[in-house]
């Protein structure tokens, strides 16, 4: 695989820099290894912070929604790794505007460890934290093993009506109740169709012969619950949206809100054959689409494939959903 890096262990740093020089006035750093990165502005007075983060590859993935009604800071970690404790409690305090901060991140092992040990740090300094782990991914667990599942493109719906309600003044503890009922009403399922080779090693995170799919695979090339012949776009629709149907189990009626993400190597093309489909599905159960998202937003550096999340929306997820939010990879 041909990449466009200098050296590997340089990469993340350079994009970091590279955010900076391209998008100035939109993201500041927080120290001087520019790993805890926060809004412009922060911090807002009197307004929850919003602090995500994890590893680096999934751009537009965690650095990308911060920005105005999104999150106020993230803390970086290498391709596919943690950041550490000390970067997540600096982004802490970098957005703490006396409100109180917001923890939302995926459920992953070093995460959940690092963000737990810098809400203790944040804590001894006298800053309010909640935490909201996010669990998304069908595949990865079943429904009574829910709370174990990853955090994977259903985050943007999280960031997203979090970061409204932040916006406009909300509680720490109303802001925390939003992102959690962002969550549990989200369900995400994806394919995978070439791996991802990670800059420092120079090698595929996993195998996946010609010819051949995988049903229900990680961001991070986790295993997935089916491997096999490569189906049509409309029988891998019809998969993912089958499986996350059958999870949300939701009467006619229902709205609504239908994300189709590109892994980083699948053309905008194909991802709108996949919305196609998964719309004509959501229809047949008697859904209404609210809101709908083509393109990608957290992606795994070049894996082909995709992913498709639903959201069982109301009046006020709706309304956070509609809400004005803006960074360089997002606009509402």
């Amino acid at each position: 695989m041909k990449k466009i890096i200098n050296q590997p262990e340089n990469f993340v740093d350079e994009v970091i820099d590279a955010l900076l020089l391209a998008h100035p006035g939109w993201i500041k750093a927080a120290t001087a290894d520019r790993r805890a990165l926060v809004r412009a502005d922060a911090p807002g007075q009197g307004r929850v912070g919003i602090v995500t983060g994890g590893g680096s590859g999934h751009m537009p993935g965690f650095l990308g929604y911060v920005g105005e009604g999104l999150c106020g800071g993230v803390a970086v970690g290498n391709v596919f790794s943690s950041p550490s404790s000390e970067q997540i409690f600096e982004a802490t305090k970098a957005v703490n505007g006396g409100a109180g901060v917001l923890y939302v991140y995926g459920n992953y092992g070093g995460d959940v460890f690092n963000f737990d040990l810098a809400a203790d740090m944040a804590e001894l300094e006298g800053i309010d934290i909640k935490t909201v782990v996010l669990t998304d991914d069908v595949a990865s667990a079943p429904a009574e093993r829910s709370a174990d599942r990853r955090g994977v493109a259903g985050m943007v719906f999280a960031f997203k009506c979090a970061g409204a309600a932040a916006e406009r003044g909300d509680s720490l503890d109303e802001v925390a109740r939003i992102a959690g009922k962002a969550n549990s009403r989200s369900r995400t399922m994806g394919v995978g169709l070439s791996p991802t080779i990670l800059p420092a090693a120079g090698k595929p995170t996993f195998t996946l012969p010609d010819g051949e799919m995988e049903i229900g695979i990680g961001i991070h090339g986790e295993p997935g619950s089916h491997r096999g012949k490569l189906e049509t776009a409309d029988q891998i629709a019809d998969r993912l949206t089958g499986a996350i149907l059958r999870d949300l189990a939701l009467p006619a009626g229902s709205r609504v809100a239908i994300l189709v993400n590109g892994l980083g190597a699948t053309p905008l093309e194909e991802l709108y054959v996949l919305y196609r489909r998964a719309a004509g599905m959501l229809a047949d159960q008697g859904l209404t689409i609210a809101r709908s998202y083509v393109g990608e937003y957290v992606t795994s550096l070049e894996m082909a494939g995709a992913s498709i999340t639903v959201m069982h929306v109301d009046g006020e997820l709706e309304t956070l959903l509609a809400a004005p939010a803006r960074s360089p990879f997002f606009r509402e």
